[in-house]
C-alpha cells in the first residue's frame, strides 16, 4: 500500500481526492495548508504528494523545493494539481522537481492512471 499526501486548501477538492486515492487502494493523508503538509512530510514520509500551488500560508512551490532539497525526502514523487496554467508556472513546477503538473479542472480517471504509473502500480 502506497502512502499519498493530498495538499489543498479547498475542502471539496481535498475530500474528493482523498476518496479517489483511497478507492485506488492507497493509504491517504490530507493537509489543508502548507504548514500541515510540512508537518506530515517530516513525521510520516509519503511516497507521493498531490500538491496545490496556491495556498494561504506556504505555497506548493516552497513545499516542493523543501522536499527536493532535503536528502531524506528527495525521492518523494510530487504531482502539482493547480489552476495556475501559464507556461511559466508549469515550468517552475518541473524546474523544482515535480514529476507531473496537472491543470485544474482535471479528469479523475486520468489522474488515477498517472498516479499509478508514477507509483509503479498496475491498474
Amino acid at each position: 500500500m502506497k502512502k499519498i499526501l493530498v495538499v489543498d486548501d479547498d475542502p471539496y477538492i481535498l475530500m474528493s481526492l482523498e476518496f479517489l486515492m483511497k478507492k485506488g487502494g492507497n493509504a491517504v493523508m490530507v493537509a489543508r495548508n502548507g504548514t500541515e503538509a510540512l508537518d506530515f512530510i517530516n513525521t510520516n514520509k509519503p511516497d507521493l504528494i498531490l500538491l496545490d500551488i496556491m495556498m494561504p500560508d506556504v505555497d506548493g512551490y516552497s513545499i516542493c523545493e523543501y522536499v527536493k532539497t532535503t536528502s531524506a525526502l528527495s525521492d518523494i514523487i510530487i504531482v502539482f494539481l493547480s489552476a495556475k496554467t501559464k507556461e511559466v508556472d508549469i515550468q517552475k513546477g518541473y524546474d523544482l522537481g515535480a514529476a507531473l503538473f496537472i491543470s485544474k479542472p482535471f479528469s479523475t480517471r486520468n489522474l488515477m492512471k498517472e498516479v499509478n504509473i508514477l507509483l509503479g502500480v498496475a491498474e
